[in-house]
C-alpha cells in the first residue's frame, strides 16, 4: 500500500474518531481533508433529515437549539485549549488562532440563537 493511501486510510479512520497527533503537514492535510470529505458525505443525510423536520418554524427550532448546544461545547472545549496553549507559553501564531477559533466559535452560538428566537417570531406571526 502506498504511503498516501496508507495514510488517507489512517485519516479517514480518525476523521470518524479522535485524531492522531500528525507531526507531518502534509499527513495534517490528509487528515483534515478526509475530515471534511466524511462531513460532506454525511451533510447528505443531515440535510435531508433536517428538511423533512421543517414543519414549521417551532420544529426548525429543537434543531436550531441543539446545533447551538453542539457549538457551545465544543467552543468551551477550543477556549480550554487555548487557556493551556498560554499558560504554557506555545507558539504565539497557534495561540493567535485558538483565540480566532474561539471568538469565531462564540460569534456563530450568537448567530444560532438569534435564528432561535427568529422561530419564535416567525411562530407567532403565523409561519
Amino acid at each position: 500500500m502506498s504511503v498516501i493511501r496508507r495514510v488517507w486510510s489512517k485519516a479517514t479512520a480518525a476523521s470518524r474518531a479522535w485524531s492522531r497527533v500528525c507531526t507531518d503537514p502534509v499527513h495534517l492535510d490528509i487528515l483534515l481533508a478526509a475530515q471534511t470529505a466524511t462531513a460532506n458525505r454525511q451533510a447528505i443525510d443531515h440535510a435531508a433529515l433536517a428538511g423533512e423536520m421543517n414543519i414549521d418554524a417551532l420544529h426548525v427550532q429543537a434543531g436550531v437549539v441543539d446545533a447551538r448546544r453542539c457549538i457551545l461545547a465544543d467552543v468551551h472545549y477550543l477556549e480550554g485549549l487555548l487557556i493551556g496553549a498560554r499558560g504554557r507559553h506555545l507558539d504565539p501564531e497557534l495561540t493567535e488562532r485558538l483565540a480566532a477559533a474561539v471568538d469565531a466559535g462564540h460569534a456563530l452560538a450568537v448567530l444560532i440563537g438569534d435564528a432561535a428566537r427568529a422561530t419564535t417570531t416567525a411562530h407567532q406571526t403565523g409561519y
